[in-house]
């Protein structure tokens, strides 16, 4: 009788110490994060993985969500957006991922040819604090120019970060080693040859590179295992999708040509059914779109609701802004369109709204925009006008009518 009630004390004692149930939910979490380069979000449960950029991670709420699509508004002369797109596959190379490239204008072999290095840990941090002192060294020369009640004041932080490392860093003055990239599985889909393959298709009013190039995405997803509907292929990876300058003329899409195009519906419909696609597959998508060339802003707006984050590019280059010493530290201005709402009913919005971006000497970061002090030896007169000028259109209600140059009598 004693050793039959020395057992049940013994089970439950090596109950108490093994396996409970929030033991065996906790290594269900580490089986959703086994995938290489991404990891479980903590607002939304939903997989993550990086765009390359930790700080445009930071700025999207964590990264870009396995299953969604990240639309680049590219800049006037696609310069930056070009290099976010050569990000987001880097990323995807240093992590293993599958890539399918997909282009009109440039052969995807070549693009690949020039994604930027990766920065080994040391490297990057000793960029990261020749950055740190160079801008330390500019605070301390113009310290003597801030009013004293302002120097006791807390500073932002220069850049939006994380709590933990997510994402690489790379050199943008370095190319990726042939060996780096060819250990990975990668598929290409250049237009031109597609289109000298095959003759020209259309599918539910949709233009035929569009419909092909469905197709080529389709095949890929369930011939290669990415399809997480069926548990049976289910493979731990991450294919990542990246389309280059689609809605342009070179696609055979009209709505950067004229004001009322033919294939007025041929995008929204290709980003209606690759949503489809994404959101039952393991994989991610990146497209740049000229949005700038765009004329019909109704058709921008639909494919701004069809995508699940939006980013504009608003580059300097050519602009009055280049040469203006208010955006002296800066290249460019980011704006945040649109964030996911992913199991939630508000998205995660980041509390800084003005953001810009530079290009240092090998990173590329989105930071914060911080404008130096009305002074009379760095802010001309002219840029005092357009701070003027910009202060009257920011204000609302009818004082902002009245201020500008057309006087209203009440």
């Amino acid at each position: 009788a004693a050793e039959m009630a020395a057992a049940p004390a013994a089970g439950g004692a090596a109950r108490g110490r093994g396996a409970t149930s929030f033991q065996r939910k906790a290594a269900a979490g580490s089986r959703l994060a086994a995938v290489a380069g991404t990891r479980p979000s903590v607002r939304h449960g939903q997989l993550l993985l990086s765009s390359g950029v930790p700080s445009l991670d930071c700025v999207l709420g964590g990264g870009v969500a396995v299953g969604t699509l990240l639309l680049i508004e590219e800049d006037k002369y696609g310069l930056y957006s070009n290099l976010l797109f050569k990000y987001f596959l880097a990323e995807g190379v240093v992590c293993g991922h599958d890539l399918f490239v997909a282009s009109a204008t440039e052969h995807p072999d070549n693009m690949l040819k020039e994604l930027p290095a990766p920065l080994l840990d040391d490297t990057c941090r000793n960029e990261l604090r020749e950055e740190a002192t160079a801008v330390k060294s500019e605070d301390l020369q113009g310290s003597m120019k801030i009013a004293w009640r302002y120097q006791n004041l807390p500073k932002m932080e220069a850049s939006p970060t994380t709590s933990t490392k997510f994402g690489h860093y790379y050199d943008v003055s370095k190319t990726m080693s042939p060996e780096l990239y060819q250990s990975i599985k990668w598929h290409s889909f250049y237009l031109p040859e597609e289109l000298s393959l095959q003759p020209k298709m259309k599918i539910c009013n949709m233009n035929s590179a569009y419909a092909r190039l469905l197709q080529s995405i389709q095949r890929i997803i369930y011939q290669e295992g990415f399809d997480g509907s069926d548990p049976q292929k289910k493979q731990k990876n991450i294919l990542r999708i990246g389309i280059q300058s689609l809605g342009s003329i070179l696609w055979g899409d009209d709505i950067c040509s004229s004001d009322t195009p033919e294939d007025v519906h041929s995008l929204t419909k290709f980003l209606y059914v690759l949503r489809g696609l994404l959101r039952k597959s393991l994989s991610a998508c990146i497209i740049t779109v000229p949005a700038h060339l765009i004329q019909n802003k109704a058709i921008m707006e639909r494919v701004t609701n069809l995508s699940d984050m939006v980013v504009g590019l608003e580059s300097f280059i050519g602009s009055e802004r280049e040469t203006n010493p208010l955006y002296k530290d800066y290249h460019g201005l980011v704006h945040v369109h649109q964030i996911p709402r992913l199991n939630s009913l508000i998205c995660d919005v980041s509390d800084t709204k003005d953001l810009a971006f530079r290009l240092k000497r090998k990173l590329f970061t989105i930071e914060r925009l911080h404008l130096p002090p009305d002074l009379s030896d760095t802010v001309s007169r002219t840029s005092k006008q357009d701070l003027a000028e910009s202060a009257k259109l920011l204000s609302s209600g009818c004082g902002a009518m009245a201020i500008g140059k057309k006087h209203l009598d009440f």
